[in-house]
């Protein structure tokens, strides 16, 4: 019998690569997103291509009521998988954003991933089995506003049940890219053109290494070489620089 992965911002980027990973190795997929003629058409991509069931859940995970829905789907049916990787960035300082748009970002990046951990986790350790993958990133390191305080909540949160779980099946863990040729950055209006090309990473290649490190256990994923290297100069050097750090990145973007 076929076993079903949920995957957030499924029609894009690093959501579709995952979407079409776990396709490839005979999942069915169900698709959040917000827009549903999209997630219609990367659905019926999948079944034409792989040959697997699909399901399409449009969704606005801003919104109460766009969690809710989700977290409905996953009380009902069972989710081997859970991808959760719906985002966006916020292109302004904390200081001059708008909280509107900063309480959006954090119940789409924090608080949505909670409750669908929360609520498939129960299932998964009474089948002695289950993977969830959260798409973090490396920004969560440094420090660079909200997102980045968003990413590191969603890092932290991963490597504890990634032990607290250890016994029970169920896998977690979190992936960590840096920069990625999505739609983020476009979305996000940032300006990335002065990024050197190789900082660059491609999603499916690190959506590959991430399953990878996922079935392995292993509660933290950093692909790339050059994402590892900055990880591990970031533990070493004093926390002002990694603050300087990160608020300069910021400034480049804007």
């Amino acid at each position: 019998m076929a076993q079903w992965a949920l995957v957030t911002g499924a029609t894009a980027g690093i959501g579709e690569s995952f979407t079409r990973l776990l396709a490839s190795k005979g999942y069915n997929v169900a698709l959040v997103a917000r827009d549903e003629a999209r997630l219609h058409e990367r659905a019926a991509g999948l079944r034409e291509k792989f040959g697997v069931q699909t399901f399409v859940l449009p969704a606005d995970l801003s919104t109460n009521e766009g969690c809710a829905s989700v977290e409905d789907y996953i009380k009902t049916y069972e989710i081997d998988v859970l991808i959760n990787n719906a985002g966006f960035g916020i292109n302004k300082a904390f200081s001059a954003s708008d909280i509107n748009a900063e309480q959006q970002m954090f119940d789409v990046l924090v608080r949505t991933p909670m409750r669908l951990m929360h609520t498939a986790i129960p299932g998964m350790k009474q089948r002695n089995s289950g993977t969830i993958i959260n798409v973090s990133s490396v920004a969560g390191f440094i420090a660079g506003g909200t997102y980045s305080a968003s990413k590191s909540y969603l890092t932290v949160l991963s490597e504890s049940l990634n032990t607290e779980l250890a016994s029970s099946g169920v896998k977690v863990s979190a992936l960590c890219p840096g920069f990625t040729r999505t739609e983020f950055h476009e979305r996000g209006r940032m300006k990335m053109g002065g990024l050197p090309k190789f900082m660059w990473l491609n999603s499916d290649k690190l959506v590959e290494q991430s399953w990878i490190d996922a079935v392995a256990n292993k509660p933290v994923s950093i692909p790339g070489w050059q994402y590892k290297l900055l990880v591990a100069v970031i533990s070493t050097v004093p926390r002002k620089f990694v603050r300087q750090i990160g608020m300069n990145v910021r400034k480049k973007q804007r």
